[in-house]
């Protein structure tokens, strides 16, 4: 067995309650990279299908799915609204209206070009964290959301440091950082690290 079990604290990753924990489908699953190696075949499957035809990633349904064909084969709640709480995130009851305070905003955005096309990208990508409707992937989800809409905006994906943001390491503390930044309204550190 390599690395710390699934139960083990870790600043990188958000909380799971106990009963989440246990909707866990792999029972074979023991360690944390266990757990990352299974999402992460989900989440490439997740990609090819959301890129291999156009999306309305402002559909609070698209994003449902969207994060369920990434965890599905992982986790029984995929796609479904936390109803927990966290340490980071709105209010449970808050998610539903949130969200589309959130893709009306991004909307208004875009038809209007109140921002660059990476900008609204990074600004919806950090309210989706913020908001963090899942009980977790939501840092993994938002970047896949961010990038379809880069995309749809005329754009080119993200790099995101251009490495694997799993591990608890300096790129993605980096990222982290840069999202934290974005939280008081300072883009430029997340604008780099998207880019870099």
């Amino acid at each position: 067995m390599s690395g710390p079990l699934i139960d083990a604290e870790d600043d990188a990753a958000t909380p799971l309650t106990p009963d989440e924990r246990r909707d866990l489908i792999p029972s074979y699953i023991t360690t944390r990279d266990q757990l990352n190696e299974v999402e992460q075949l989900g989440i490439a499957e997740a990609d090819r299908w959301a890129f291999g035809r156009k999306r309305d990633v402002l559909d609070e349904r698209f994003l449902l799915g969207l994060h369920k064909r990434m965890f599905r084969d992982v986790w029984k709640w995929a796609g479904s609204f936390r109803t927990t709480p966290r340490n980071i995130g709105v209010d449970a009851y808050k998610i539903g209206v949130e969200l589309r305070q959130l893709l009306d905003d991004v909307r208004y955005w875009s038809a209007h070009s109140t921002f660059a096309p990476d900008e609204i990208a990074l600004r919806f990508h950090t309210r989706l964290t913020w908001i963090h409707p899942f009980p977790n992937g939501n840092g993994r989800h938002a970047r896949l959301a961010a990038d379809l809409l880069v995309v749809a905006l005329g754009g080119r994906r993200f790099t995101w440091g251009g490495a694997g943001l799993i591990d608890a390491n300096a790129v993605r503390r980096a990222y982290i950082d840069a999202v934290r930044a974005g939280d008081n309204y300072d883009f430029a550190p997340l604008q780099r690290f998207a880019r870099s």
